[in-house]
């Protein structure tokens, strides 16, 4: 299972939404290495969504776990800031956590731990 979920809301596909999405994804990748899932709302195709969790712009990107649930709107152009935002771990803690797992497992397998 995921650690972090992300739900991202746009209006079709316009450049800005693919900016946020792209955005996001290069977000999640560099500080969560491969613990996180992303679902995309296109709010044109699912307005019944949008009204129940009460969007009024996009694109807005909802972090739904780990809780309590944050909202961000707009494209996440500034990488910092959104992951501040979110309550993300810097870029440098992700990759030590996933180089540690590497180093367990590796120890795992020569018998070691």
């Amino acid at each position: 299972m995921a650690g972090y979920s992300f739900r991202l809301y746009v209006t079709g596909e316009t450049t800005l939404s693919r900016e946020a999405e792209a955005n996001l994804r290069a977000l999640c990748k560099s500080r969560l290495a491969s613990h996180y899932e992303i679902e995309v709302v296109d709010i044109l195709e699912r307005p019944d969504v949008a009204e129940d969790e009460y969007i009024i712009a996009t694109p807005t990107i909802v972090r739904l776990a780990p809780p309590p649930r944050l909202r961000v709107i707009g494209d996440l152009s500034d990488p910092e800031r959104a992951a501040h935002a979110f309550g993300l771990p810097d870029a440098d803690d992700s990759r030590l956590d996933d180089s540690r797992q590497d180093d367990s497992r590796q120890g795992e397998a020569r018998g070691g731990r």
